[in-house]
């Protein structure tokens, strides 16, 4: 049986006549018929027009809105025309005289001659040489360089260069045969353009870029006039080629696909991707190529063919066919009655819904794609299609168009259709897809994963998380929880490892498979600032389980750092560390393995001078632990030595109180001595010694720090005082000090040993029979004080007297300023100086006073001004007096002032400037002098 038979047929066309444009609503429409009376001899189509030849040499437009125009072309007759698609290029073959003799015309249809008519631009004979013969069959180029004529005699003539003009053009004769050429074609391959010549009997193409137009014979059988045709792009441009039995396409240098079209073949045309096939049941002679337009009472049959597809996309009977056109979309069935049919092809979606209706979904896939429908069409087809699988059963091919549609249709609606546990293995097949496409979220990663462990298909598991990392297309982290949750926990491993989930690498390993040294060696391998984060985060946990190993990564992380799976770096003698982290901040994780953070600190402040603060405070609490809870004597006094070691360093100067604040807590007696020693906290250490009845300690303490506060012998005196133990010998070392030093008033000594009963006279005889002895001596020596400044005092009246009653001789020789002698004029005082007046002008501040004794003067006269600024703040006094604790405290600083002195100033000038000035400076400074003494 014939192909065709075979393939589906559709009314994917409509048809109907064309009509009449209407001049007014109430005239019928009228059907359309071609002006003239002489018969169509030749069609063809372009630009817009549909062109028409007669068989009186006249040349017809048809324009889309049915307008007719002519113009007289031949004055015989038109037997071809060829009209190019992208040039308004018209070229014709006809006759002007009786006789074989056929002339080519070109026709610019953009110009117009004189008459109006298109310009006719070449005009030549088309017989090759003198060799008369008839034209049959004619194809231009698109580029305008190439034309072919195929003649009855199996001859065709080539004309290369610009049709359009006679300058630059060449003919050839690139085939003689016998047979008469029955189609011509050009195809362009590249820079490589071939020309198709077919005849009755066989195909052949020629080279026509390469010179002696080499050529290929293709077939050895051909076809009847106007049955071959040239395919588009779509198609690659071949030659179709249509026999009675079959229809062959051909590219230039082989034989393409065969269609088994049966029946005889009139027309051929190639429209859109569809194949124009018009053929009648009676079998005509190949050799009839002359009169193929001939009639005949015979119905034609038009067929599409849609060679892609394989469907018939229309077929319909017609009367006497001269032709088919295409123009403006559609195609136009010119018939010998001068009637034109319009075929309107359907829109794509009419189509798809007809193929719906039938469920033909593949031919409508098929269509679609052809018809290059885009994207979202292609879905809605697929989902249809998937649609009628499901209804029908076919679970397995419904998913199959689901997964087409991925993209464009929503997953949850194919996901919802298959959550049944029978068909778990489509849903897990469509959602493969859907991650394949990088198009899956979360859910759908759970989904999947969960699908594999419902199915408990491990190797397709495994194929999925072990996919490349270029080719990932789910979401790492949900899958890893997803498979920790479904328990397998070491296919949630491999792919947190694989993809450096780190913190889920380290959950999983710890909390569900517990392989701690797995998870303490894969820190190691992290970089800084990872393994730092995981091992404050997970520290603890180690620690408990590994302490060891944890404890000696921690030392790494904290001194000079890097992944155990790199190289060993260079590093310069002397170069600082570069990633270490901050080993105070691990202190938290050694809770309760005080061993090993004893061993860690120890190890940091060996390796770091600069250790942080915490990190010595930490050790030391360790250092005094141990020391306290030791019992070992040998091991106790090392523990000691290390603690005290550890304290001096120095390192606690910043912390001093709670360094002391250990100390205390462990009763370490040695470090709380030392701290308070350096904190100059002498009073602490008497306390210390006190609270502990070291006697011995105390008065050492005193003898050690009493000169920094003289207050410790005072307060070792009040202590022995307070005991009632026979303190004899260390009260009389702490009397003969206070004595020595005088720290103490006796009656103050006495008051304090009053309170100790045990305490005898015997006690403080020495220390009372000594302190009468002293002030026997002081009053003593206040009275010659007091003789010796009564004497003083009566001289210096007996001197004030003779100056004022008798005269002072001056008998000084020597200038007491240059030491040379003197000569008038000079100046004297009642002092005994004498200037030369040169030297006194020279030297002196002031005409009215020594300049020797002048600086003496002006000291004691500063402290004169300086108590009476002071004899006036009676008030001040009086407020300290009241508001002081020790008002006696307040009388002595003020009497020491001496703001309760009375000095009598005396003020009356004497005869003589220098000397009165003299005398009452002199005067001045010795009452002074006097006052300062007696108080």
């Amino acid at each position: 049986m014939a192909a065709f038979l075979q393939w589906r047929r559709f009314v994917f066309f409509d048809k109907e006549l064309l009509k009449e444009p209407l001049s007014a609503p109430p005239v019928p429409e009228r059907e359309f018929r071609c002006p003239g009376d002489a018969a169509f001899s030749v069609c063809t189509s372009g630009r817009g027009s549909l062109v028409l030849g007669d068989i009186e040499g006249n040349i017809w437009f048809l324009t889309r809105t049915l307008q007719f125009s002519s113009f007289q072309a031949y004055k015989l007759r038109v037997t071809h025309l060829f009209q190019l698609k992208q040039h308004s290029i018209l070229v014709s073959v006809g006759e002007d005289e009786p006789g074989i003799n056929p002339l080519v015309k070109v026709w610019n249809l953009e110009k117009r001659d004189g008459s109006g008519n298109p310009l006719c631009t070449r005009i030549f004979s088309a017989i090759p040489g003198n060799k008369p013969t008839e034209v049959s069959c004619l194809t231009v180029h698109e580029n305008l360089n190439h034309m072919a004529i195929g003649f009855t005699d199996g001859s065709v003539v080539l004309k290369k260069g610009d049709i359009t003009r006679d300058r630059h053009s060449k003919t050839d004769v690139i085939a003689e045969g016998t047979y008469p050429i029955t189609g011509l074609g050009f195809q362009q391959s590249g820079k490589q353009t071939h020309l198709f010549v077919v005849t009755t009997e066989n195909v052949k193409s020629y080279n026509v870029s390469v010179k002696d137009f080499p050529a290929m014979e293709l077939d050895n059988h051909g076809c009847s006039l106007h049955c071959s045709a040239l395919c588009d792009p779509s198609q690659d441009n071949q030659l179709i080629v249509a026999g009675d039995d079959c229809v062959y396409l051909y590219q230039p240098d082989e034989r393409g696909p065969c269609f088994a079209f049966e029946g005889q073949k009139q027309i051929v045309h190639w429209y859109r991707g569809y194949l124009i096939i018009v053929s009648k049941d009676k079998k005509s002679s190949k050799t009839d190529f002359v009169s193929g337009n001939g009639q005949s009472s015979e119905k034609q049959i038009l067929t599409i063919y849609d060679l892609d597809n394989k469907f018939i996309a229309y077929t319909a009977a017609f009367d006497d066919i001269v032709d088919v056109l295409a123009e403006w979309g559609s195609l136009y069935v010119l018939s010998s009655d001068r009637k034109i049919s319009i075929l309107q092809e359907k829109d794509t979606q009419t189509k798809l819904e007809m193929l719906f209706k039938k469920n033909l979904f593949v031919m409508a896939i098929n269509l679609a794609k052809s018809q290059h429908l885009d994207n979202d069409g292609l879905a809605e087809i697929f989902r249809q299609y998937g649609d009628h699988l499901y209804v029908k059963g076919d679970h397995d091919g419904a998913i199959q168009q689901y997964i087409r549609t991925i993209g464009k249709l929503e997953p949850s609606y194919v996901i919802r259709k298959f959550l049944d546990a029978q068909r778990i293995h489509n849903l897990t097949a469509y959602l493969q897809a859907l991650h394949r496409q990088s198009l899956a979220n979360e859910d759908h990663t759970t989904l999947l994963l969960n699908c594999y462990t419902k199915l408990k298909d491990s190797s397709k598991l495994e194929e999925f998380i072990k996919t490349s990392e270029s080719e990932v297309h789910f979401d790492i982290e949900t899958a890893i929880k997803v498979l920790r949750q479904a328990g397998y926990f070491n296919h949630a491993v491999y792919l947190a490892d694989k993809h450096f989930h780190h913190e889920w690498y380290l959950k999983i390993q710890l909390e569900d498979i517990k392989n701690y040294q797995q998870a303490l060696h894969y820190i190691g391998k992290l970089p800084f600032d990872q393994a730092e984060r995981n091992m404050k985060k997970y520290g603890k946990t180690l620690m408990h389980h590994v302490p060891n190993e944890t404890t000696e990564l921690l030392k790494i992380l904290c001194t000079d750092y890097r992944p155990s799976n790199e190289p060993l770096p260079e590093r310069e003698p002397g170069s600082r560390y570069e990633n270490k982290a901050n080993s105070e901040e691990f202190i938290p994780i050694f809770a309760n393995n005080s061993r090993e953070l004893k061993l860690f600190l120890e190890h940091m402040i060996q390796v770091q001078d600069n250790s942080p603060q915490g990190v010595y405070d930490t050790l030391l609490e360790l250092r005094l632990q141990d020391w306290a809870h030791e019992e070992n004597v040998k091991a106790k006094k090392q523990l000691q030595e290390d603690a005290m070691s550890l304290l001096k360093s120095g390192l606690f100067k910043t912390v001093f109180d709670k360094a002391l604040v250990l100390c205390q807590m462990h009763n370490f007696k040695d470090g709380v001595l030392y701290l308070y020693e350096q904190g100059r906290l002498y009073q602490q250490i008497m306390h210390y010694h006190m609270q502990n009845n070291e006697y011995a300690k105390v008065i050492e303490t005193c003898e050690r720090y009493g000169e920094q506060e003289a207050c410790l012998w005072e307060q070792a005196l009040g202590y022995f005082a307070r005991k009632e133990e026979d303190c004899k010998e260390y009260i009389m070392s702490v009397l003969r000090h206070i004595d020595r030093n005088n720290l103490m008033p006796p009656l103050l000594v006495v008051q304090t040993l009053a309170h100790n009963s045990t305490a005898t006279l015997s006690v403080i005889k020495d220390y009372l029979v000594n302190k009468l002895q002293q002030e026997s001596d002081h009053i003593a020596e206040d009275e010659r004080r007091i003789k010796q400044y009564r004497e003083e005092t009566k001289k210096i009246r007996e001197e004030i007297d003779d100056l004022e009653t008798s005269a002072k001789t001056f008998q000084k020789s020597k200038c007491s300023m240059c030491n040379s002698p003197l000569e008038l004029p000079s100046v004297h005082f009642l002092c005994g100086h004498s200037f030369h007046q040169h030297c006194f002008e020279s030297y002196a501040e002031h005409d009215t006073e020594c300049p020797t004794c002048m600086p003496e003067n002006h000291k004691v006269m500063d402290m004169i001004r300086a108590q009476e600024q002071k004899q006036d703040l009676h008030d001040k006094f009086q407020h300290q007096l009241k508001c002081a604790k020790d008002g006696f405290s307040v009388i002595a600083d003020y009497f020491g002032r001496g703001v309760f002195n009375k000095l009598t100033l005396i003020t009356d000038p004497f005869p003589g400037r220098a000397a009165a000035a003299n005398i009452d400076a002199g005067l001045q400074r010795d009452l002074l002098m006097h006052s300062k003494s007696t108080a």
